[in-house]
Parts: structure tokens; C-alpha cells; sequence
């Protein structure tokens, strides 16, 4: 079984970032994305404290697609620097069916959930 990771990003709204969703889906390049909406944000951009609505995305995907993820996601991205940050999932907590269909849906053989 090959490793699973996360994919955390932000984004300036839920369509924005639903959009990136659906291609990311789409292209194989991860199995889903969870979208959520009314985080804020409080962070430093060019020497000033800024305060900002977003949404996070999480996007489940095999360790061996989350380089091409990350580039594509970077791509579809409007922010200067956005965050793109990719976690490891101890895959001792999740189900094997499910690591099974991640794989599933980000290779050559797409199919439905176990």
C-alpha cells in the first residue's frame, strides 16, 4: 500500500477553492477534497497584521501524487504565497478500504469508494 497524505491549503472563498477542488479531482490528481468555509485568518503580509476570511481545503491524496498536487494547486492558486502544505497520514488509523480507494481514484483505475 503506498502512503496517503493531506494537502493543506487556503483560499480567499468557497468557490474559489471548490473550483480547484473539482480539477483536482477531475485530473486523478486526488480522491477528494473537503471544503471549509469561515476560517479566519490573522498573519503578517508586507510588515502589517491582516486580518481574512477564507476557506480551507484538504485534499486527500497517495504521497506519490502530492508533488504534482501541490504544483497544479499552485497553478489554480490566486494568492501570491499561497499555503500549500502537505501532511502524512498515519494510515494505522484508517481503514484499509479507504487507503485502497484513494489509490484507487489518484491511478489508472478509478472506481467507487469500498
Amino acid at each position: 500500500m503506498q502512503g496517503v497524505c493531506l494537502i493543506y491549503t487556503c483560499w480567499p472563498d468557497a468557490d474559489c477553492a471548490g473550483a480547484a477542488a473539482r480539477v483536482a479531482v477531475d485530473e486523478g490528481l486526488c480522491a477528494c477534497a473537503n471544503l471549509l468555509p469561515g476560517m479566519t485568518s490573522i498573519y503578517r503580509w508586507e510588515d502589517r497584521i491582516e486580518t481574512a476570511s477564507e476557506c480551507v481545503a484538504l485534499f486527500k491524496t497517495t504521497t506519490a501524487r502530492a508533488p504534482a498536487l501541490v504544483v497544479r494547486l499552485a497553478e489554480l492558486h490566486p494568492y501570491d504565497e499561497p499555503a500549500i502544505l502537505g501532511l502524512p497520514v498515519d494510515a494505522a488509523g484508517s481503514a484499509a478500504s479507504f487507503l485502497t480507494w484513494i489509490a484507487a481514484q489518484t491511478g489508472s483505475g478509478r472506481g467507487n469508494p469500498a
